[in-house]
């Protein structure tokens, strides 16, 4: 990813590697200043978390043992580009008696992984199908 492998001693990666955080448009952290700001030099898109930045604290949550966390950081990066209205819907889905069926979710399921590209949460989404199935989490529970 970075060339030299991140390991627990570069984090946090703003004070032990800045050399590798940059923004989606390749901005270093050194171009992100109030002055870049006031002058329209950096942009709010600027400030907003990569998916490079969340791959690289998986990078870092491995190196630690922290393989969950790692998980999930992956799986936040893949959503970096899903547009929030459809994170919002799906997150609804999920909640516990939101969804009617299996099917809703698993249509879920395919439309992050087909639209958008997002594997891990795509493979989430049908874990949780499964179980909600398992525990009878469809049903209206309000």
């Amino acid at each position: 990813m970075t060339g030299k492998p991140l390991t627990v001693a570069d984090y946090p990666l703003a004070e032990n590697r800045p050399d590798v955080v940059e923004t989606k448009a390749g901005k270093k952290l050194d171009d992100i200043t109030l002055d870049g700001v006031l002058s329209d030099r950096v942009s709010l898109e600027d400030l907003r978390i990569t998916d490079r930045a969340l791959r690289q604290q998986a990078e870092i949550s491995t190196a630690a043992g922290r393989p969950t966390l790692a998980a999930n950081f992956e799986r936040g990066a893949e959503l970096v580009d899903v547009p929030q209205d459809v994170i919002m819907r799906i997150y609804e889905l999920l909640r516990p008696g939101r969804a009617s069926s299996k099917d809703e979710l698993l249509a879920a399921a395919r439309e992050l992984r087909e639209t958008y590209g997002a594997e891990g949460v795509a493979a989430f989404i049908e874990e949780a199908a499964d179980v909600y199935e398992r525990r009878s989490l469809y049903k209206k529970r309000f």
